[in-house]
């Protein structure tokens, strides 16, 4: 009983980590607001590599989603950081 217990948690928390990668989409789309279109496209193409990389995870190892959005939001964070700073962009 112990055992299952666990892994419902386990999933519980893949599927958590799941919808806060949702969440975080509307940050990746509105990057337009401060980021040229190409640097816009990339983000939504890593935020999609990401949630994809997160659904088949959810399935083997539900454990390893969890890092994923603290990733995304790195990602997001620092690209937009590092391209206002060393790009010029501006809102």
């Amino acid at each position: 009983m112990a055992q299952d217990s666990r892994t419902v948690v386990k999933y519980v928390l893949g599927i958590l980590a799941l919808v806060a990668m949702l969440a975080l989409a509307p940050f990746f789309i509105a990057s337009g607001l401060m980021a040229p279109g190409w640097a816009v496209v990339v983000f939504v193409l890593i935020w999609l590599a990401l949630f994809a990389l997160g659904c088949v995870w959810v399935r083997r190892k539900p454990l390893w989603v969890i890092p994923l959005p603290f990733v995304a939001v790195a990602v997001w964070l620092g690209g937009m950081s590092a391209g206002g700073a060393w790009l010029g962009w501006t809102p």
